[in-house]
């Protein structure tokens, strides 16, 4: 097998396409973080949206909840076809259709005028991240040099924690102009429901301008020579190549794909090239690689990072803080975790994949084994109430008040304690959790009430908008269990605090900068395309499944048993980074396949 020597990242020479490598390499990233921009506020714009936006297009708790999970389900989609399409169209068309289909899904949702048409834009919006997560990261693995794939890849996921970051400042800007618009509106209601309706759509429109950006910059790429050369275009992958790299060096790697593709290297140029490797797709040399990514991409939504980005508010309560205390340290976690990312990206090239995920998957270890004990210590004195909560229940069974004090429950001592109701009506089924505390500063606040929600709706009377509020129902409020106990206190919400920033500094500099490496490099090239779009599928997966079940989980068991699953999870994940999976520093996506031959040859 060649060896290709290091190349210099940026060389003076101009290739004979026309081009200079000098410019053609920092535009490669620029489109690699326009994509992973475009894929972070793809995910985050709706959370700022729903402030506003079911005031004033009608829907239900139950649609409301059906239009947020929709992205997911549109991204899950994407990603089992996405693979492929990018093998008979092309990496290039692919991206330029991702773009395209965001700034269509945000123009629709942005001029929609009723439920139907926001949730096919959703949809569309869905599509669209998942294509750019699968088609993307695959382009950039297949046309960056072996000395910059890392960094150059790790460029999309930096981004990507950024769109989450710009996507909530957006929200707050426009939070800023809704709020003077009310005051402006003087209490009249056409007013404001127009400050409503004109909030969520530049939310959102806003958001089209990644988008657009991106789906010019993806128009101005060329194609992977790598897939040229796989659709018999030999001269054309070579020519593209050397926009990266020298005469020489392309030349090597040309010769390194006939090696992959079956091809003698005395083969002439111009000669038909197989299309795939010979063999059957269910031999050691493409399982081995297919699994271990599927691993580490199950694994890397194991370690509870989107749920714990999702309800780190509510962790963080739980942990002593208040809603305010736990709104800041929410900024500082997303902070530390965009920083560090960059610290990953600028390392990734230079220790290695391997290492770097060693490094993290350890350290989210010992993370998440703090923080079970910091909630064990105090979670473990709950006891059951649920037979005294039951007699707070109204003559109709609709509603719930029960005050919070000693008298649930033969505690030692008058410590500062909390009553956690897990809860549902009858015509819902999704639980939900109500909580009050015995040492709230009003009497009032000491009292758990649990009633039937209310929604606002605008309706025309004579002619003009008017707000009005109705009692939704639900049927019987369902008690389903009580717990009481001590809450932490100030001291252990900073020390959660601490152990939060930790896990997310572990996470970005190990898992979040190689996920998508490990993704694209793991894969050959005969199944690279389809098998990243079954992993995204399995990714996407333990995503829904672990943001599904931490509620229910938190309820029953508390906060440490979610931290505890965390960190068995993790040592999967750490078990196969340190001990199974090759290091990929500096070597071509044909030497790492080369690698998973030989080790098949000799089993």
């Amino acid at each position: 097998m060649n060896t290709l020597p290091s190349p210099s990242p940026f060389p003076d020479k101009a290739t004979a396409g026309g081009g200079s490598r000098r410019s053609y390499l920092p535009y490669l990233l620029f489109v690699a973080g326009m994509g992973g921009l475009l894929a972070g506020i793809d995910y985050g714009i709706i959370a700022g949206a729903l402030l506003y936006l079911d005031k004033t297009i009608p829907m239900s708790a139950a649609q409301q909840g059906f239009m947020v999970s929709i992205y997911v389900f549109g991204g899950v989609i994407a990603s089992l076809f996405a693979g492929t399409l990018a093998d008979v169209l092309g990496r290039k068309k692919m991206m330029v259709l991702a773009g395209l289909m965001f700034v269509v899904s945000i123009l629709l949702i942005f001029v929609s005028s009723g439920y139907l048409a926001l949730l096919s834009g959703r949809i569309l919006m869905g599509l669209s991240g998942g294509v750019v997560c699968v088609v993307v990261p695959l382009y950039m693995a297949e046309c960056l040099p072996a000395a910059l794939r890392g960094r150059g890849t790790s460029v999309f996921q930096l981004l990507l924690t950024l769109g989450f970051v710009l996507a909530a400042f957006i929200a707050t800007y426009f939070a800023d102009v809704h709020e003077a618009a009310v005051k402006a509106a003087l209490g009249a209601p056409e007013k404001i429901f127009a400050a409503d309706d004109a909030a969520w759509r530049h939310i959102f429109l806003t958001a089209c301008v990644p988008g657009i950006l991106f789906t010019l910059a993806a128009l101005m790429v060329k194609e992977s020579p790598r897939w040229l050369f796989r659709r018999h275009r030999v001269e054309e992958a070579r020519r593209i190549l050397r926009f990266t790299l020298s005469e020489e060096q392309a030349s090597l790697e040309i010769s390194e794909m006939r090696e992959r593709s079956g091809q003698g290297s005395a083969e002439k140029e111009g000669g038909a090239v197989a299309a795939s490797a010979s063999g059957s797709l269910l031999r050691r040399k493409y399982v081995v690689p297919f699994v271990l990514a599927c691993v580490v991409l199950a694994c890397n939504q194991a370690t509870g990072i989107g749920s714990i980005l999702a309800y780190a508010a509510r962790i963080l309560q739980g942990a002593g803080l208040s809603e305010k205390q736990s709104a800041f340290n929410l900024q500082l976690i997303t902070g530390i975790n965009c920083a560090v990312t960059l610290v990953g990206a600028l390392l990734v090239d230079k220790w290695g994949r391997k290492v770097l995920l060693s490094i993290g998957t350890g350290g989210i270890i010992v993370c998440m084994t703090c923080a079970g004990l910091v909630f064990y210590s105090f979670e473990s004195q709950r006891v059951d109430v649920l037979e005294q909560v039951r007699a707070g229940l109204s003559a109709d069974g609709r509603s719930l008040s029960v005050k919070v004090d000693s008298r649930l429950a033969n505690l030692a001592g008058d410590v500062p304690s909390q009553l956690s109701v897990t809860y549902k009506f009858e015509k819902e089924s999704t639980p939900k959790i109500a909580s009050a505390f015995s040492n709230a500063a009003a009497e009032s606040d000491r009292i758990l009430k649990v009633e039937p929600e209310t929604e606002k709706k605008w309706a025309t009377v004579g002619g003009k908008k008017v707000e009005e509020t109705r009692v939704k129902d639900n049927g019987r409020l369902e008690l389903l269990r009580a717990s009481y106990g001590p809450i932490a206190s100030p001291d252990t919400g900073r020390w959660v605090v601490l152990i939060l920033c930790a896990f997310i500094a572990f996470f970005a500099l190990g898992p979040g900068v190689c996920v998508w490496l490990a993704l694209t490099e793991l894969m050959p090239t005969r199944i690279r395309s389809t098998g990243m779009g079954v992993a995204m599928v399995l990714n996407n997966g333990v995503q829904f499944l672990s943001a599904l079940f931490f509620p229910i989980v938190v309820g029953s068991r508390g906060f440490h048993a979610m931290f505890f699953i965390w960190g068995g999870c993790t040592v999967v994940y750490f078990i196969t980074a340190a001990f199974f999976m090759p290091e990929t520093k500096g070597k071509t996506l044909e030497e790492i396949e080369d690698y998973f031959e030989r080790k098949s040859r000799k089993t």
